[in-house]
């Protein structure tokens, strides 16, 4: 092989990763994960390979869709925020249009597919996930914190997305699922929020409530007070068996320990402790949902 072509080569799987960035892929693989284990979850356990395949693809697709388009709509943004200034527009690795065009083309394949292959109503929901994402969150975080209550919807919307593949319908399974996909979004986007509050006021991003720490560590304990009992519903509606509760029990108890350490002071170990805690308990509760259901 030449040098020139080992070159060329380089600069292709260069760029490949570069439009594969713009995806955000752990956050893209996470939903894709979690809309196949709610329609598992959803089935009763019945669901076909082909069919899970299916929700995951076409969930996976819209999803880095929609990333890739936020990261084309927050390109300015991005080049001054520390944290973000090495994405893949403003570091020049992919042009604006092109940042676009991959996006929506990703965004409504997903669609498309989910559409044709899983159903309308999951296509349905993947697109008012998109539609709040970008038409009232981000718009909204230079605005108000409100911003913080609307993004947590499409981080809810996942486990409807996969509850509607397995059932075809909206109902108490559903919400409850949604409910508590909303309410662990909560803690998590507000860990972070505290954690790179410098970095927001650098943009104007006003995602830190009035009243600062205290306000986030109280609306910590909120959220997470919420989600323990939330997270019994799927036994209580009996989707899940005590297995699943007592595990979710156990895990709501220490997440919400979590958020009291923090509320009584919130220095950056104490939310980056409540951050972690979140990126565990909720696929922690995903496997506990899924195990119940697997073994009958």
């Amino acid at each position: 092989m030449s040098q020139r072509t080992r070159i060329r080569e380089q600069a292709q799987s260069g760029r490949a990763h570069a439009f594969y960035e713009l995806t955000k892929p752990g956050i893209a693989g996470y939903v894709t994960i979690t809309a196949g284990a709610s329609a598992f979850v959803a089935s009763g356990g019945t669901i076909t390979l082909a069919a899970a395949v299916h929700t995951m693809l076409g969930t996976g697709l819209a999803t880095g869709g929609a990333l890739s388009l936020n990261q084309w709509w927050e390109r300015d943004i991005d080049a001054v925020m520390l944290r973000t200034r090495r994405r893949p527009i403003p570091s020049g690795r992919v042009t604006p249009m092109e940042a676009l065009a991959f996006g929506c083309v990703l965004l409504m394949g997903g669609l498309v597919y989910l559409a044709a292959f899983v159903g309308a109503l999951p296509a349905a929901i993947a697109a008012a996930s998109a539609i709040v994402y970008h038409g009232v969150y981000t718009p909204l975080k230079k605005r108000s914190y409100t911003a913080t209550l609307a993004g947590s919807v499409p981080g809810g919307l996942p486990m409807l997305i996969g509850w509607t593949a397995g059932t075809d319908v909206i109902d108490g399974g559903g919400l409850a699922l949604f409910a508590i996909g909303y309410l662990w979004q909560l803690p998590h986007v507000l860990g972070l929020a505290w954690m790179l509050r410098e970095d927001y006021a650098r943009v104007g991003f006003k995602l830190i409530p009035e009243g600062g720490a205290r306000s986030i560590g109280l609306q910590m304990v909120i959220a997470t007070s919420l989600l323990l009992p939330v997270s019994l519903i799927p036994t209580w509606i009996g989707i899940t068996g005590g297995v699943y509760a007592v595990g979710a029990a156990l895990l709501g108890l220490l997440f919400l320990g979590r958020a009291l350490r923090a509320a009584r002071d919130l220095t950056e170990a104490a939310a980056r402790g409540v951050f972690f805690a979140s990126l565990l308990y909720h696929p922690l509760l995903l496997c506990l949902m899924v195990f119940d259901v697997a073994r009958g």
